[in-house]
């Protein structure tokens, strides 16, 4: 008997989502696009690289919550004074910023610092898949009007 829940290519685009959110510098989206272009149903490569990247963002704020500054900086390459200089726009807008942590550059850093913050994981958690979903919605759609 085999079952198959998903081909290979989903599982790479859910690792790929995972890891694009935690230390390694990648384009999920391409991927993304790739597996669209090539037949891959839209909407569950889009729920696939949601819940892969979503897990990545939740990862981070769960090594923020732990609080050890030497996995910060070792694994996530995130130094100390850069989560300080958004301590308080973290605190005071939180939710916003879980929204936002999908942005490149800086998304790490919101979701470390969020984590750090001890914020309310139910809210961080709601407000970064609503976010991380709205992005790959919006990728889908513009890659299906592009190709």
């Amino acid at each position: 008997m085999n079952i198959e829940f998903f081909d290979y290519s989903l599982w790479g685009l859910f690792l790929a989502s995972f890891l694009a959110a935690t230390i390694v510098p990648f384009s999920s989206e391409a991927l993304l696009s790739l597996l669209i272009i090539n037949g891959t149903d839209p909407y569950t490569a889009v729920l696939v690289a949601t819940a892969g990247n979503w897990l990545g963002g939740m990862s981070s704020f769960g090594i923020g919550y732990l609080g050890k500054w030497e996995w910060i900086e070792k694994y996530l390459r995130i130094k100390k004074q850069t989560v300080e200089k958004w301590h308080g726009r973290l605190y005071k807008r939180g939710a916003i910023f879980a929204f936002l942590s999908w942005l490149p550059g800086v998304g790490d850093i919101f979701a470390v610092g969020l984590g750090l913050l001890k914020t309310n994981i139910w809210i961080t958690a709601i407000a970064m898949l609503a976010g991380k979903l709205t992005r790959y919605i919006i990728w889908g759609w513009i890659t299906g009007l592009v190709f």
